[in-house]
């Protein structure tokens, strides 16, 4: 079997009026589907829930559940902030710049731009508290060669050591460089 793309992520949210329009405004996501039920589909357990589609471009879709019979959302208190994140690719680094502009204009707190060598990106939370990343790449072909000519080295010396492999350490010269100036 191969898998043809991702059909849909879906993340809980607070407010589902709340969360589409957020993304409409922010994003640019068109609402796409919105499915209502008193009973969980897969289970049969009876818990209302709303579920809403956002088209996140190419066939990709990004899905929320309001379920107000829970309890509050939480998060993995063991899991810092950065790791778990929605990342969302755009057309340019500045498509990306407006884009934090806006963001910050209406006072939503933006990380970056950040500079990973093979992309720029920014980083911001949505009324969720899911953190997203807007990222803009700036790879050349040689880089990318560069990256998968080693990705397996990389993962193996990860799997025996626990301990960031240097193989792809030319990502981050030009930062010590220009921290060194």
């Amino acid at each position: 079997m191969k898998i043809e793309r991702i059909h849909h992520v879906a993340y809980r949210c607070r407010d589902a009026k709340q969360t589409v329009d957020w993304y409409r405004k922010y994003l640019d996501m068109d609402f796409v589907l919105a499915i209502a039920e008193d009973k969980v589909p897969s289970t049969k357990a009876p818990d209302p829930y709303m579920h809403v589609f956002m088209d996140a471009g190419n066939g990709n879709v990004l899905a929320f559940f309001e379920i107000p019979n829970s309890a509050p959302m939480g998060r993995d208190p063991n899991t810092p902030d950065w790791v778990q994140h929605i990342a969302f690719k755009v057309d340019s680094v500045a498509t990306l710049e407006k884009a934090k502009a806006r963001l910050e204009a209406d006072g939503i707190e933006v990380v970056g731009v950040t500079d990973h060598t093979i992309f720029k990106s920014i980083y911001f939370f949505d009324p969720n508290g899911h953190r997203l990343e807007l990222a803009a790449d700036v790879a050349t072909p040689e880089q990318m060669k560069m990256l998968d000519d080693v990705k397996w080295d990389m993962l193996d010396e990860w799997s025996r050591t626990r301990k960031a492999p240097k193989h792809a350490a030319w990502m981050h010269e030009r930062e010590m460089t220009a921290k060194a100036s």
